[in-house]
């Protein structure tokens, strides 16, 4: 990320901010995160203060007036992702060939697709609680259909499509459980950084 020079020829910030009265990603968490990632990243020591990929795509901050952009900070931490999930591949290929990470990759996806596989409607709990707020069935299952053509039929689909789904909103029994099928969506990004 290039920094631009400010007026008075100090770098500024590397996000683009959001309004003073607008929320954005707090400043500070963001900067910290991304100095520890920087630090791990160019640490001669792998296992000191180690970062993976799913923590990158774990990271959440605290919302902040004036904050970074958080378009521009998560596109930022995708790439950032892309890059660990290669790194962690390539580890493991160096440290036990090949054919483990073909068989991790495997294992993984077995999983994935017998979710895939399921009945659309079926494919995840329903939440119990009637008020509970829920995934519209509909909307998942489209993206379940998409998944099921990338993983078997060799469907070009980008990661990216997969990180920015967005469901419309369902209450309780009437649609799909928000953690579950965010967990599921997790493991496919893990997978798919992984294998791009």
């Amino acid at each position: 990320m290039v920094r631009q020079k400010n007026d008075a020829g100090r770098a500024s910030a590397p996000f683009e901010r959001v309004g003073r009265r607008e929320h954005g990603y707090n400043v500070r968490q963001v900067d910290q995160f991304l100095a520890r990632a920087r630090e791990y990243y160019n640490a001669n020591d792998p296992d000191s203060g180690q970062i993976t990929s799913r923590d990158v795509r774990a990271m959440t901050f605290e919302p902040a007036r004036g904050g970074y952009d958080p378009r521009a900070v998560d596109s930022a931490l995708d790439r950032l992702e892309d890059v660990f999930a290669q790194r962690e591949r390539d580890a493991l290929i160096v440290a036990e060939g090949e054919q483990a990470w073909l068989a991790q990759i495997g294992r993984v996806s077995a999983v994935l697709r017998a979710r895939l596989h399921r009945e659309p409607g079926d494919r995840f709990r329903r939440p119990a609680k009637r008020n509970a707020t829920s995934y519209n069935v509909q909307d998942v299952d489209a993206l379940c259909s998409e998944l099921l053509a990338y993983f078997e039929n060799d469907q070009p689909l980008s990661v990216d499509i997969v990180r920015r789904s967005v469901f419309r909103e369902a209450k309780g029994p009437d649609g799909y459980e928000e953690t579950q099928v965010d967990a599921f969506l997790d493991r496919v990004v893990e997978l798919m950084a992984a294998i791009d």
